[in-house]
Parts: C-alpha cells; sequence; structure tokens
C-alpha cells in the first residue's frame, strides 16, 4: 500500500471511523495505493455538528478575512502542483500533463473567490428622502458538495473555494474511487489557515450520499455525476426543502462542415474525444459529419492513431469502466457502424495491470444504435452522417442531454445559427472541449443539470447565499 490508509477530516484533523473500509488500486497500474473508509450515518452526523458549529464563527468575519485564507490556499495548491498532479495521476489514471491542466484549472477557480471581495459589493440606494435601501448577500449555513471520479481535483474547487469565501462552511463527499486529493486539500486549507470545522470530509458510498441529501441541517448541495444519479439526488435532496444543484451526463454533438479547416478540426476532434481518456462530460461523444467531409473524418483517424495508452492516452477509472466501454463498441459493431479505429484489449507493456481503452473511431452510426444515445464515458467517437445543418442540429437537439455542442466552420452565418438553435448550455464555435473561463459559470442544459443556475461563475454566488435586503429611515 502505497499511501497509509485514509480517514475521514472532521474539525481540522483526521479521524478514524469503525466503518468498513474499500481498497483504492490504481487504474495506471493495479497497484494498492490505499483504502477508504466507508463511513455511517453516524459519522455524517459528526460531520454536520462540527460544520454547524464552526458557522457562526466562519461566516462573522468579513468576506476580504475569508478571502485572506484563499489567497494562501492559492499559493499552496501551486506550490504543491507537482505532488498534486501525481496523485491525481495514480488515483484517477489521467496522464500526468492532464493532471498538471486539472490543478491549474483548480487554481483559477481559487482566484475567482479570492476576487469576491470586488465582486460582491452589495447595493445601496436612497429610494425616496430620508429611505435607504441595501442589499447582502448572508451565506446559507452547513453545505455540501458531492464530486465524482473524473476530476478528483477540479470539480470539488467548482464549488468548495466560492461556497467556503462566501461564509458557509461545508462537509465534503468525494467519491470513493479517488478519495485521496481530498484529504490532501483538506490539509493543505488548514495549512493556509482555514479554522478547525469549516470544511470536512466525510468518505463513503451511496449511503453516506442518502444521508447528506436527507439531513436537514444541510442547507444547500451540489452533485456531479451520471443523469439518472443526479436525478435521484436531486429530487431527495429537494424533498428535504434544501437548496440542489446536480450535474448530470452528456451525449455531446460536433457538428463538422464541409468548409471546417482540416487540421485543426481533426486534431480538435480527437482531442476532445480522447482526452482525460474520455471520461468527461465535456468530450465529443458524436461527430455529426455533414455533406462530404470524408477528408475530414480520415484526417480524424490520423490524428487519434497518435493517441498511445499508457503515453499520452491516460487508463479509464477501472476494470468495469473498460468492459463496459468495450461492450459498447462491440454492441455498435454488431449493429452495423463501421469501427475505423479500434482501441479494444489495449494493454500497456510494463502495466499490464491497467485499465486502458484505446482511441475508437466508429461510423456510418445512426440513431437507432444504443451508441447513439448511450453515455459511454470511453475514447470512443461516433460518426453520424447528415445532409445538412438542419439535420446536423436536429439529431443535436433529439438528444436528452445538454452540456455542449460544437460546430465547426469557417462561416460566421453557419455559426450563429447553430448556436441560436442547438439545444445546450455551453456551445462551441472550432473549440472541441468550449468550457467557459471564469468567472463565465459551467452549466448545460436538458437532462445535463437538475435545479437552477450554473455550479462556478458569478452564478454560483447566487447560489451560496441569500440576499437580504435592508431598508432604513433615517429621521431628523
Amino acid at each position: 500500500m502505497k499511501y497509509a490508509p485514509l480517514e475521514n477530516f472532521i474539525n481540522g484533523t483526521h479521524t478514524s471511523s469503525n466503518a468498513a473500509t474499500l481498497e483504492i488500486t490504481s487504474p495506471v497500474n493495479g497497484q494498492l495505493l490505499s483504502s477508504v473508509p466507508l463511513s455511517s450515518t453516524d459519522d455524517v452526523q459528526t460531520a454536520v455538528a462540527t460544520a454547524q458549529a464552526a458557522f457562526a464563527t466562519w461566516s462573522g468575519l468579513t468576506l476580504r478575512q475569508r478571502c485572506d485564507v484563499f489567497y494562501r490556499y492559492r499559493n499552496l495548491l501551486q506550490d504543491n502542483l507537482d505532488e498534486l498532479s501525481q496523485i491525481c495521476h495514480e488515483e484517477n489514471g489521467k496522464t500526468i500533463g492532464e493532471s498538471k491542466a486539472e490543478v491549474l484549472k483548480a487554481i483559477e477557480l481559487t482566484e475567482l473567490a479570492c476576487a469576491l471581495p470586488n465582486i460582491v459589493t452589495g447595493e445601496s440606494l436612497e429610494v425616496s428622502p430620508g429611505f435607504d435601501c441595501s442589499i447582502q448577500q448572508a451565506p446559507l449555513g452547513v453545505v455540501s458538495c458531492i464530486t465524482p471520479f473524473n476530476f478528483p481535483i477540479m470539480v470539488p474547487h467548482w464549488t468548495i473555494p466560492m461556497a467556503l469565501a462566501l461564509g458557509n462552511t461545508m462537509v465534503f463527499k468525494p467519491s470513493e474511487q479517488v478519495p485521496l486529493s481530498a484529504n490532501r486539500a483538506a490539509e493543505l486549507l488548514t495549512e493556509a489557515g482555514l479554522p478547525d470545522g469549516v470544511f470536512n470530509v466525510i468518505h463513503g458510498d451511496r449511503s453516506v450520499v442518502e444521508a447528506i441529501c436527507d439531513h436537514n441541517d444541510i442547507r444547500a448541495l451540489t452533485f456531479v455525476g451520471s443523469t439518472p444519479v443526479a436525478q435521484a439526488v436531486y429530487a431527495r435532496a429537494t424533498s428535504t426543502f434544501k437548496r440542489a444543484l446536480a450535474m448530470g451526463g452528456a451525449k455531446n454533438h460536433l457538428i463538422v462542415m464541409p468548409d471546417a479547416e482540416v487540421q485543426h478540426t481533426a486534431s480538435n476532434v480527437a482531442a476532445s474525444a480522447c482526452g482525460c481518456a474520455g471520461q468527461r462530460c465535456m468530450a465529443a461523444a458524436t461527430m455529426v459529419a455533414v455533406g462530404e467531409v470524408d477528408h475530414i473524418v480520415d484526417q480524424v483517424v490520423e490524428q487519434s492513431k497518435a493517441l498511445v495508452p499508457g503515453d499520452n492516452l491516460g487508463a479509464v477509472i477501472s476494470a468495469n469502466a473498460k468492459d463496459r466501454i468495450e461492450h459498447f463498441i462491440t454492441e455498435a459493431e454488431e449493429q452495423g457502424a463501421t469501427v475505423l479505429l479500434d482501441g479494444r484489449g489495449a494493454t500497456v507493456a510494463g502495466y499490464e495491470g491497467g485499465t486502458y481503452v484505446g482511441p475508437t473511431i466508429l461510423d456510418n452510426v445512426t440513431a437507432d444504435m444504443t451508441i447513439a444515445s448511450a453515455e459511454v464515458f470511453g475514447p470512443v467517437l461516433s460518426i453520424i452522417r447528415a445532409n445538412d445543418l438542419k439535420e446536423a442540429i436536429d439529431l443535436e437537439n433529439a438528444s436528452p442531454y445538454g452540456n455542449a455542442a460544437v460546430v465547426y466552420t469557417q462561416d460566421g452565418q453557419v455559426a450563429r445559427q447553430f448556436a441560436d438553435q442547438a439545444s445546450a448550455g455551453m456551445i462551441g464555435v472550432n473549440v472541441g472541449v468550449p468550457v467557459p473561463r471564469e468567472p463565465f459559470g459551467f452549466g448545460g442544459w436538458n437532462d445535463s443539470r437538475f435545479g437552477v443556475g450554473d455550479i462556478t461563475g458569478r452564478g454560483s454566488i447566487q447560489f451560496w447565499t441569500q440576499a437580504k435586503k435592508i431598508t432604513s429611515h433615517w429621521v431628523e
């Protein structure tokens, strides 16, 4: 076991639990990394009570005082970039380069929290002689965030810096598949000066998620994961009258027009489909080839061949994930898809215990095939043929999801029409992974999001606070 067995992090210290444990193995090579407790409902109660006790003092600080902690935390993330990247690589399977990019995104998210004193400035207006109205953003109390395996550092930082800097205290439940980075983040927050009890990490499985949803003292939560689970979490959390924002899965369509710039489009599509081993909700799942674009398809295949498992293509999270992804490929082939590039059976010399799927491209996929609608979550690109832009947009609109939609073209009118008519919350024009940079918020549509607002950016301020309106009358 490379790392010591993990414990929960409550009230500023690692805290043991009597719960059963789960072994954590690396998808890179199958190495045993650590073990994680599968916490009980009592453990959740303890974490919530601790966060509740810390709320009054933490929320009583000024916004600038709270943000000072995150200035120091931001620098600690930068100072520990290599260590955090290595942990992410080992527990998730990403390449080192992808892991570093993830930590850098966490730094960017923290920097937005540091800027809150210049953003959350309040409003005040003399509405009539002697009468002033003002508005303040007040924290909610104890909040929670529940995160997935695919971005163990970035996705938690969608919520942690903003929610805490705005004055809330938190119970954080990371994926039990990638728990190491969560505890390291807790340690760095403590080193940055975050008071004990403000941030607590509770490890576990579904029962912990349900306990968080059910707890009456948790005022709000965010969740990121698959659509079926996001729906269940949103329904359960809101049934106890708490705020919830649950981000679900995706089936992103990349529309390639005949006038698209060939090399840029090909490399962009391949990177979007296979980056992070396809384990991201902004990955290209379907390329809609409009008209005569075989010359671009050929280049997508060539660009994808340059992605080598264990070199510049990371592992998928587990053996079960590998089996599931390869089953989708086999099923699509049996249903009539043409395999242009086959990533099944990938192994890496010296890392035979790792779980890898090579880049895979399937042509002649039709809308009635399973792979056309199911979220594969692997380095697999399906190509559906369309005669014109309208047909391509209709295919995109037919998807129940709505995270991202992309068009590759040199025609501004086509780009405008696509942006206006695509049913997705994040649109790309010649950008294969159109994740908004801060302060523009991340947020999909349709079955990719349950709840109101964005999970990052300026929009998240409203989610983590409640408005207090003050009317004053000063009599002479």
